[in-house]
């Protein structure tokens, strides 16, 4: 690994041991529910299964071939465990692959699990995938093409790539006690973090035009549905607050040529 894969997996491990909101498997699911958010019905759940938008992803994903991509934790593997997908997960820190099995021992599902940077999937056979679901983890990674060719190299012809990104423009931003301002010039691509992790704002260009680089055509953007939940009561500068306020970001739905 290099220094960037080294710090992001000692803060995604750090993460784990906290008990941080994105290491927690989802362990109170049910197929009726799942159901329902696929097919678009209004749900009820503690569990934030607003991380899965577009939710239309979900059907029809029995019997697939689903690879989640840097999405660690025993949450998107479980819903399309849950759903009857043939479900691979590849994440950088142990940690979080250890609650996707925990997450699968709980309901009874089989899953494999790869640990290895999202920069170098060659232990994954080629063109073995359905669906790629990518979270939203690519602020984490330098150069987003290595990431997305990777992506097509493991991607059935004709397969579908769900990738989320942040907004670009608001990559860095800090609440002054009344209002969220923009902390870094635009021009300024790295963040090292107080927490030891390293994080890369990536442009409009590159975020789009590196994928129909790598082979994919785009389908269509979705934005974020995270300002419509309900952070009323969420401290001033943090992540519920601030969702409230900003855009959280949007996926891109592509498909391999």
């Amino acid at each position: 690994m290099d220094k960037i894969a080294s710090a992001n997996q000692q803060l995604w491990e750090n993460e784990v041991q906290k008990g941080g909101g994105y290491t927690q498997p989802w362990l109170n699911l049910d197929h009726a529910t799942l159901q329902q958010l696929a097919a678009g019905e209004s749900i009820s759940t503690e569990v934030p299964l607003y991380e899965l938008f577009p939710t239309d992803l979900l059907q029809d994903v029995a019997g697939k071939d689903v690879l989640c991509l840097a999405a660690g934790g025993g949450q998107q593997t479980a819903v399309f465990g849950l759903l009857g997908a043939t479900v691979t997960v590849v994440d950088l820190t142990r940690g979080q692959l250890d609650g996707d099995e925990r997450a699968a021992a709980h309901y009874g599902y089989p899953i494999t699990t790869v640990q290895a940077d999202m920069r170098d999937l060659s232990a994954l056979p080629r063109q073995a995938f359905d669906l790629v679901f990518h979270a939203d983890s690519l602020a984490y990674i330098p150069d987003l093409r290595q990431v997305y060719g990777e992506v097509a190299n493991v991607l059935q012809p004709g397969g579908l790539y769900r990738v989320k990104h942040s907004q670009p423009a608001v990559h860095r931003m800090a609440w002054n006690g009344s209002a969220y301002e923009i902390a870094a010039p635009y021009a300024e691509t790295i963040q090292h973090r107080d927490d030891g992790g390293i994080e890369f704002r990536h442009r409009m260009d590159d975020i789009f035009n590196g994928l129909i680089e790598n082979g994919f055509d785009i389908r269509r953007v979705v934005e974020a549905p995270h300002y419509q939940q309900s952070f009323a009561n969420a401290e001033p500068g943090s992540w519920g607050h601030e969702t409230r306020y900003v855009a959280g970001g949007f996926a891109i739905i592509a498909q391999k040529r």
